[in-house]
């Protein structure tokens, strides 16, 4: 009689029906498992604009206390804020994201610091750091501002006409200023003043500076020579030469001193030239050019080397095949000596050419010159306790504000990579968060058109007709 039972369709049918129920109910819950245990998304959009950037995970990922983030908005904004925090949050179980309605909850808010120009407050240990909006740029620098408790400060030299970090236009500093000030740098210009026209003739290289006014400031965590006009005195270079070799960082952005079209070029600079020669690093008096053409898709001219590939180095390790632009560059020669032990940064590739010979109007002959590859940017250190670091590119325009805020380029992070080597915040070194790129859709009344057509006739009737000739064919 069981036996019966259990053959009957409706018993075979109820078991089958319990199997697939019983596997379905499995395989959600291993999928809702593995969701929560490891959380995988894939960002198609062209410029990533869903997932963090490299700084941001290697930041997160690095922590080593208990981290805070505390949202405040309308509970009917909650579900956005954890479109972006969540990701925040799975990246490390030490940061903590708490989303909080000051309208609901005002005492809860004041105490955990609500302020009305503040969408996000970060609290690291004692350390408090607001952010103004959701913004990867945003949220990623308040959290390195609440985790650096040293003050580090960004010098830029104003003795020779250099570029100025207020400067705005499209060869000023304002973007490098911008996003050093993200890295809880602080950004000052630094006006050195040289001893009197007497002593400086009297003065020679080595020699300490007969003016306390000439000598940088220990405050100062790197000083930056944004690519000066006119020679600098004796006694400023000396300065630069005790600063360094007594531990202190620098980074040199010298120009060409071709005269390149009408433009006035540069000075020479012959006492700061001999003084990164005594360090191994000679700058050349020549134009690198890119022969390869690879520039050419971004629309640069050989004047603009454009570089992919890297030297092994902390600075551009995290760079990869991240494309830097080098305009109008000077080539380096490098020779490490028992002073200091160089590094190349930047190198251009076998189809490039150094030239010293520039028309009146502007032409350069590609077939004459030293044949690449050509060195561009050179990182050293100098022996002794504390040890002093400098970087050499052989341009300084390769910061200003057309090219470090140019889309396809990764100068501006090459340029803050640089500054935190100097300084010794090697963990800050990477691709740091890029700002939402608009992408407008500019839509003519003949793509409206069309459009139109293809949307409301062209696809409706299509499958209209289709299902008929079907119908018909079944028939």
């Amino acid at each position: 009689m069981a036996l019966a039972w259990l053959r009957t369709r409706q018993t075979q049918y109820t078991a089958y029906a319990s199997v697939y129920i019983l596997v379905v109910l499995a395989v959600l819950v291993a999928a809702n498992f593995l969701a929560n245990r490891y959380d995988k998304s894939y960002d198609s959009t062209a410029n990533k604009q869903f997932s963090l950037s490299d700084q941001t995970i290697k930041v997160v990922k690095g922590l080593k206390s208990d981290v805070q983030l505390t949202y405040f908005g309308a509970q009917t904004d909650f579900r956005g804020a954890r479109d972006t925090l969540d990701r925040y949050a799975s990246l490390s179980p030490k940061l903590h994201v708490t989303y909080i309605d000051p309208e609901r909850k005002p005492q809860v808010a004041k105490a955990a610091g609500f302020r009305s120009d503040s969408a996000l407050i970060v609290e690291s240990g004692a350390r408090r750091e607001s952010a103004k909006s959701l913004s990867e740029e945003e949220i990623t620098g308040a959290l390195i501002r609440s985790l650096k408790s040293d003050e580090r400060t960004v010098c830029v030299l104003s003795a020779a006409g250099e570029h100025s970090i207020d400067d705005s236009d499209s060869g000023g500093y304002s973007l490098f200023k911008q996003v050093l000030e993200r890295d809880n740098y602080k950004v000052r210009t630094e006006t050195l003043r040289p001893a009197a026209p007497a002593e400086s003739k009297s003065l020679a290289i080595g020699q300490a500076p007969a003016a306390a006014s000439s000598e940088v400031p220990k405050s100062c965590t790197v000083l930056v020579i944004a690519g000066p006009k006119s020679d600098y005195p004796v006694p400023i270079v000396n300065a630069l030469k005790t600063y360094v070799e007594a531990g202190g960082r620098v980074l040199f952005l010298l120009d060409t001193p071709l005269r390149l079209g009408e433009a006035e070029p540069p000075s020479d600079n012959s006492d700061l030239l001999k003084l990164l020669a005594d360090w191994g690093v000679t700058a050349n008096k020549d134009l690198a050019l890119d022969l390869s053409g690879v520039g050419q898709l971004f629309r640069l001219g050989p004047e603009v080397p454009f570089i992919v590939g890297y030297e092994s180095h902390p600075i551009t390790e995290p760079l990869r095949r991240v494309p830097t632009a080098y305009p109008l560059s000077r080539s380096l020669d490098t020779q490490s000596g028992s002073k200091a032990t160089l590094s190349k940064l930047v190198a251009t590739t076998e189809a490039s050419v150094a030239t010293t010979s520039i028309s009146a109007r502007g032409a350069v002959d590609p077939t004459k010159g030293k044949r690449g590859p050509l060195t561009l940017a050179v990182a050293g250190t100098l022996s002794g306790s504390p040890q002093g670091r400098f970087v050499v590119l052989g341009t300084s325009r390769a910061a200003q504000n057309s090219i470090a805020g140019s889309r396809p380029l990764g100068n501006r992070d090459l340029m803050v990579n640089i500054v935190n080597w100097l300084s010794s915040d090697e963990d800050l070194i990477s691709i740091r968060p890029k700002s939402p790129e608009d992408r407008p859709l500019n839509m003519t009344t003949r793509r409206l058109t069309a459009t139109f057509w293809l949307s409301v006739v062209v696809f409706p009737f299509a499958v209209i007709a289709f299902g008929l000739i079907t119908w018909w064919r079944r028939r």
